[in-house]
């Protein structure tokens, strides 16, 4: 699992344990999800080239670095994802956003694709796919390989919370992605949610439940 990263910082620790508990407001759950997603983003992109362009302070010219090459791409995988993304247009305002349907059938837990729209130069930029949860794999897996299906190459995965048998689908399936998540999570339960995992992200976020 050498792609895996799992960003331990105090300050998303203390926000997903926030996330966690039962009694936590649709609002806060969902400005949680926000100011989470914007600390992820942070590592997620940390290895962007850099350029050296001349500028002019208010004392003199001088070589100033700024962020050069491939542009970024924010992924949601529909609905629950849509909840990290300003989070991450908050550090990267010039992101475009792609979207991907994809449900998990009650019965089999399989996902089932019903919706895919990505930025037209998609391929040429660097993906962050974004989803919440990161359950038995099968969606993430599936969005994954409709991303590669499309052409893009530098893809990179953000989970707020996994299990282990998750990680492991993504990790086999596709080991050229990177798997950036805030908490690695004991096991699913015999309804495939996660334990102690905070829920249904989706129905927090939107208060549909």
């Amino acid at each position: 699992m050498g792609n895996l990263h799992v960003l331990n910082h105090p300050l998303i620790q203390h926000k997903v344990s926030m996330m966690r508990m039962k009694e936590t407001s649709t609002k806060d759950f969902r400005d949680l999800a926000e100011e989470i997603s914007l600390l992820m983003a942070y590592e997620v992109t940390r290895d962007l080239p850099l350029e050296q362009l001349e500028i002019e302070t208010p004392i003199c010219k001088t070589k100033a670095n700024f962020v050069a090459g491939r542009s970024i791409g924010v992924v949601p995988i529909l609905r629950a994802g849509l909840g990290m993304v300003n989070g991450i247009l908050t550090l990267v305002p010039n992101a475009k956003v792609g979207h991907i349907g994809i449900y998990r059938d009650p019965e089999t837990h399989k996902p089932v694709e019903y919706y895919c729209k990505l930025p037209v130069d998609a391929q040429e930029r660097m993906i962050i796919l974004v989803d919440p949860m990161l359950a038995t794999g099968g969606s993430a897996c599936a969005a994954i390989q409709f991303l590669k299906d499309k052409g893009c190459k530098d893809i990179r995965m953000m989970n707020l919370i996994a299990a282990p048998e998750g990680v492991k689908a993504v990790m086999t399936a596709h080991p050229d992605v990177d798997l950036y998540i805030a908490s690695l999570d004991e096991r699913l339960n015999e309804n495939a949610y996660i334990v102690p995992g905070l829920g249904d992200a989706g129905d927090r976020l939107f208060g549909t439940k």
